[in-house]
């Protein structure tokens, strides 16, 4: 699958994908909850900061390079958890780990993938290893599952397949149910394990006293996940305030501020508002990265400068799928690592540790 001519940015691709996901899949991604007011928030959120630049600094020696849980990331960001990635390409989760170990980004699996969590760490093996590359950064995203024994289970199997790290999603648990899912596309990797679905009746229960809710996390799966598994923990949600500090002194190795692009609850703030007071809460030794709305290379930089150690870039690289199945994931990874690097050079930044609150100022 080629690369349009037409695409010059992550925006040309998102136009381009729509024609070729059709509208019940298109819908499915694009869509955020309610009157997506937190959907629009997430970008806007970007766009309401500007820059102030440095003069005469010396780039020489600049680079993006971040380093999370002793592992090297050639630029600050990874490819988020997007479940049923078959929806958009045949290779689904083969062709975007593919790219992104190729480029040298980081990737994390979803519980929810369309391939098994054993495919994908091979795939990212193989790509690493035909490309010349050093392992990549592999993380598996965990939601839990309503028996304990098939979370444990999950995390087992990412162990042993080479995962590097575990993020808990905690702010899924409970959401209206998205699409039918089409012939060939499930999530692979429960299979066998017991799925909770619930749908209300008049005069019955609607959420609260019904199997779904009681299996959504609480601090005791947190506390009965850290005793399981020696790899770093990362929580992914909306952890504020005492819940951040909570949260680390319970075991957490790191924060993935989120709102779940926009997809779970309408009203959310961007976690780009909120990073600085979840830093402050969570500690210096805790990194805290975020997610929703990045859609450009300087949108990365204003994240590290607000101290973010890293982000989740999330729908931009599903449409590179769509349209050019890895090539096409590739292509948005090394477009957004480009515009981040014009942006650090204009701001006479050439590393991270030069990107600052300082750096950035509120357009009127």
């Amino acid at each position: 699958m080629a690369i349009p001519s037409s695409v010059e940015c992550l925006s040309d691709y998102e136009i381009e994908s729509r024609a070729l996901l059709g509208e019940e899949i298109w819908g499915h991604i694009q869509e955020g909850a309610g009157a997506e007011l937190t959907l629009r928030q997430n970008t806007r959120a970007f766009e309401r900061l500007g820059f102030l630049p440095r003069a005469f600094q010396d780039l020489r020696t600049g680079n993006t390079e971040a380093t999370l849980f002793g592992h090297r990331h050639r630029a600050p960001f990874l490819l988020a958890p997007i479940a049923y990635q078959r929806l958009a390409h045949a290779e689904g989760e083969l062709a975007s780990v593919r790219a992104a170990a190729a480029l040298g980004a980081g990737f994390i699996a979803s519980t929810l993938s369309s391939v098994t969590i054993e495919e994908i760490a091979v795939a990212a093996r193989d790509a690493s290893q035909e490309t010349g590359q050093s392992s990549m950064p592999l993380w598996f995203q965990l939601y839990l599952q309503p028996d304990p024994e098939d979370s444990l289970t999950l995390v087992k199997r990412a162990e042993d397949a080479g995962y590097q790290a575990i993020v808990l999603t905690i702010d899924a648990a409970v959401k209206l149910s998205g699409i039918a899912l089409p012939s060939g596309v499930d999530a692979v990797n429960l299979k066998d394990m017991v799925r909770l679905r619930q749908t209300s009746v008049a005069n019955g229960a609607i959420l609260f006293n019904t199997p779904l809710a009681d299996a959504s996390p609480r601090w005791s799966d947190l506390a009965a996940l850290r005793r399981a598994t020696r790899l770093p923990i990362l929580i992914k949600g909306m952890v504020l305030g005492e819940d951040a500090r909570r949260a680390v002194d319970e075991g957490t190795d790191g924060l993935i501020l989120s709102n779940h692009g926009g997809r779970v609850l309408d009203g959310l703030p961007s976690p780009l508002d909120l990073l600085a007071e979840v830093i402050a809460a969570a500690g210096s030794e805790c990194p805290v990265l975020i997610d929703g709305g990045i859609r450009r290379g300087s949108d990365v930089v204003k994240a590290v400068a607000m101290g973010a150690a890293a982000v989740l870039l999330g729908r931009p690289y599903i449409h590179g799928l769509a349209v050019a199945g890895m090539v096409g994931v590739a292509h948005v990874i090394h477009m957004l690592r480009s515009e981040m690097e014009i942006a650090m050079a204009q701001l006479g930044c050439p590393t991270l540790a030069d990107l600052t609150p300082q750096r950035l100022r509120p357009l009127p």
